[in-house]
């Protein structure tokens, strides 16, 4: 008897701690967001831009699987840090129907904008099904810059000295990077948008040295400690997250994702990027 007391209780148990396991990568991780401050020094920096802020938003995936609630939470606190730039990095829905256009449309009322600039570029899932609708793409670039954002599709923008270059996404219908690297000019400050790390391994960078920033791969949403992301939808498998030294005068930086496509992670909180710039 006292064998199965024990055997009945260590079940009970396990289906305890597993229960609770369960209800922190659903309900409690997913909206954990982390506010990661980074120093970024960049070459050429004028001197009234020196400690200036660029906060990074990255894949918000607006859509049927998520908070909206949590998006615009998220928002109205980072609107308290009160950036000088912002840059978002795509994937800006989840899309399956034409409903995402109004959702993001509620969502992008609450949009972090940056005092001195607000930039971005598409992702993958903002192509629609396939990546291959360019209507959808059409609608959601119309929808960001009617909110204030500027979206940098293979093209560059400078704001007060600070440079953006936008790269479209790489599985999407608009990827031409060479459009805008074969005129890049390396003695202004420049930030690369780009949604997709991989594109990092490319031969379209024109001796570019400086930061990239991108999203797409959410950090692999769940990670066992001390191993590698199981799961990332790049290539490359360093393209993980974080800061990255490419050992060639660039630095990828790779944000964790504001959203995700299912609600659930572990050992990745969500993430929002804010970077201090320094003259490098």
């Amino acid at each position: 008897m006292k064998r199965r007391k024990f055997i009945k209780k260590a079940i009970y148990g396990a289906l305890g701690v597993g229960a609770a396991a369960g209800m922190y990568v659903w309900q409690i991780e997913p909206f954990w967001l982390e506010f990661v401050k980074k120093k970024m020094p960049i070459k050429n920096l004028p001197e009234h831009l020196v400690g200036k802020t660029v906060m990074q938003i990255s894949d918000i995936h607006v859509g049927n699987r998520f908070s909206r609630k949590y998006l615009i939470d998220s928002f109205q606190k980072a609107q308290k840090l009160s950036p000088d730039f912002v840059a978002y990095t795509g994937d800006y829905v989840s899309y399956e129907n034409e409903e995402q256009f109004a959702q993001l449309k509620e969502v992008l009322q609450y949009a972090v904008k940056g005092s001195r600039g607000t930039v971005g570029v598409l992702g993958n899932h903002d192509y629609g099904k396939n990546w291959k609708e360019q209507s959808v793409a059409d609608t959601i670039t119309k929808l960001l810059e009617d909110n204030g954002i500027s979206i940098l599709s293979n093209e560059e923008k400078d704001f007060e000295g600070l440079n953006f270059i936008g790269f479209d996404d790489y599985w999407g219908l608009n990827f031409n990077p060479q459009q805008v690297m074969n005129t890049y000019d390396v003695s202004k400050a420049s930030i690369v948008l780009c949604h997709n790390p991989d594109v990092c391994d490319l031969d379209v960078w024109n001796h570019y040295q400086g930061w990239i920033l991108s999203g797409h791969t959410h950090g692999g949403q769940c990670k066992p400690p001390f191993l590698p992301a199981p799961m990332l939808p790049v290539k490359n498998k360093r393209y993980a997250s974080g800061e990255i030294d490419l050992h060639d005068g660039r630095t990828l930086y790779i944000n964790r994702a504001l959203g995700h496509l299912w609600q659930i992670r572990f050992n990745v909180r969500p993430e929002i990027t804010i970077f201090e710039l320094e003259r490098g």
